[in-house]
């Protein structure tokens, strides 16, 4: 992944991974580390303090290209697709845009998952995964003249039977390009080989034979193995990979790595596997690639914080490693409770939005099926409404399971019959925690699992702007509260005394997003004038 090694320099160099403690290296197509161990830097760097990217964003993918280290991240069923990070020292990112910013590629219908990025030859290309639209997952790519895009999508690589998901690009000794994935075994009760084929030089299809590189045989590594990186370090291939249950309040993730002198075997899982696991600070790491800082060595995978879990998403975690006596990657600190470091004050506690600019900041979301109708104007949002499920919805990621977010809701008064518009805790669209007017009426109601129940309700006051509060505490109880004198005076719905629970609310493999939403007929438009989303350590 850096620009002065072989093309795809990201496979020998480079292995990024959100993780606890773990440090991994990438190898994609191409690439050759120093034929000694990096040693040691003289001097030991300031301490990473994770997560590096706070918030939902799982199996994290990270590459470099000139002075610049470009990162992106599953989004499973929120678009826009994939986003496109930027950062000159791993640790400070900015969200320039995304790969599939408007809509999905058209063979696609949901499930987008485990982006890679790499760079090679002037090109950049993200393999990624989705589900075929009447079919299984599939393993696709899309490529740019430059990170930040515009993206050409090419269609699917490999979609097998059972599924095929997690596709990584390397080259073999002979410089020969393949694509490395997972049979989705796990999804129907099998075994997950981990596959190699060779791929074209214009990645359009695959070529030759495919070689099962190995699959899960180990106890820690339960149902399966997945999310393979690879790095080519003196005179190996170390493929970095998760085993076990990845996500949700019960997952049992960890992280392994193998090796082989050749990229198509025979491979040698490590005896001292797995190589990270879950601490006090962080649950369930894995699913990363590897990277290099300052001749530095690390893992960028995802982690559930052990406070919040799942309701805040898994998270960028760095964890750095060293290569040791034997040619083995040791995790710093991989045993040490508490490391590599505790989620303190983010750079960025409070997002603001004044809907003043003419696009809505790159880091608002929406589900990926059901993209809402909505415009800036004046800087105010006017967000058409939708008549099924949670209605129209914008979403923005959540950063800590303790939180405050505010919008202010104009002329509620005047909606049309049938109409309600407000804030919300959003799981999915068909899960949904929300404080809303309409009809006369503020109201907190909740769906769950498509099924909506009133909670609360009380007259709608008769002022112009109605400001509306929701706070979350441990990412799943949330009370609602309303001000008529932007935000002097707060009251909460008499009927309606304690915290509603939230629990239900995460889909297994995403987080929690804070937001408004706008249910009713479509000829129907709610203005909101700001939002305010406050993050507590």
């Amino acid at each position: 992944m850096f620009s002065t090694f072989h093309p795809h320099t990201r496979q020998a160099a480079l292995w990024l991974g959100l993780g606890l403690s773990l440090l991994g290296t990438a190898c994609k197509p191409g690439v050759t580390t120093s034929q000694k161990a990096a040693a040691p830097p003289a001097t030991a760097a300031a301490p990473i303090t994770n997560p590096i990217l706070p918030g939902d964003y799982p199996d994290p993918s990270v590459d470099k290209l000139g002075d610049n280290f470009w990162a992106t991240a599953t989004t499973s069923n929120w678009g826009p697709i994939f986003p496109l990070l930027k950062s000159k020292n791993l640790t400070e990112w900015e969200l320039v845009g995304h790969v599939f910013p408007d809509k999905m590629p058209a063979w696609a219908d949901y499930y987008f998952w485990a982006p890679e990025i790499s760079f090679e030859k002037g090109k950049t290309y993200i393999y990624y995964t989705a589900h075929k639209r009447g079919g299984n997952l599939c393993v696709a790519v899309a490529s740019a003249d430059k990170p930040e895009g515009p993206y050409t999508d090419h269609g699917p690589l490999i979609g097998q039977e059972v599924g095929s998901i997690d596709g990584f690009p390397m080259r073999d000794e002979n410089s020969r390009l393949y694509l490395i994935w997972k049979e989705d075994g796990n999804s129907v009760g099998k075994p997950t080989p981990i596959w190699a084929q060779p791929m074209n030089e214009e990645r359009t299809a695959l070529v030759g034979e495919r070689v099962e590189l190995f699959r899960n045989d180990k106890p820690w590594e339960g149902n399966l193995v997945e999310g393979v990186a690879m790095v080519r370090h003196n005179d190996y291939y170390y493929a970095f990979y998760a085993g076990n249950g990845c996500c949700g309040g019960a997952c049992t993730y960890g992280t392994g790595v193998a090796r082989s002198r050749k990229l198509t075997g025979p491979w040698e899982k490590y005896e001292k596997n797995p190589v990270i696991l879950s601490n006090e600070t962080w649950k369930c790491p894995g699913h990363g690639t590897v990277v290099q800082r300052n001749g530095q060595w690390f893992l960028l995978h995802h982690a559930y914080s052990a406070r919040g879990h799942e309701y805040v998403g898994r998270q960028g975690v760095l964890t750095e490693f060293r290569w040791n006596a034997e040619g083995w990657p040791e995790f710093i600190n991989q045993s040490t409770p508490g490391t590599p470091g505790v989620p303190t004050a983010l750079s960025r506690k409070t997002v603001t939005e004044d809907f003043k600019g003419k696009e809505l900041q790159p880091s608002w979301q929406w589900p990926v099926e059901e993209k809402p109708a909505f415009a800036l104007r004046d800087g105010k949002l006017m967000l058409t409404a939708r008549p099924d499920k949670s209605g129209a919805m914008l979403g923005h990621q959540i950063y800590t399971p303790d939180f405050t977010a505010t919008t202010t809701l104009l002329e509620p008064g005047t909606l049309p019959t049938g109409t309600a518009a407000g804030i919300a805790a959003l799981g999915d669209p068909d899960n949904t925690i929300a404080l809303t007017a309409g009809d006369g009426k503020l109201r907190v109601w909740q769906l769950e699992k498509g099924k909506r129940k009133v909670l609360g309700e009380t007259a709608l006051p008769t002022a112009k702007a109605l400001t509306l509060r929701m706070n979350a505490q441990d990412g799943k109880q949330y009370s609602f509260q309303y001000s008529t004198d932007g935000g002097k005076a707060w009251q909460s719905l008499p009927s309606l005394t304690a915290p509603v629970n939230g629990g239900y609310l995460p889909p297994w493999d995403r987080g929690v997003r804070a937001g408004v939403l706008a249910l009713g007929p479509a000829a129907a438009t709610a203005t909101f004038d700001d939002f305010v989303l406050d993050s507590k350590p």
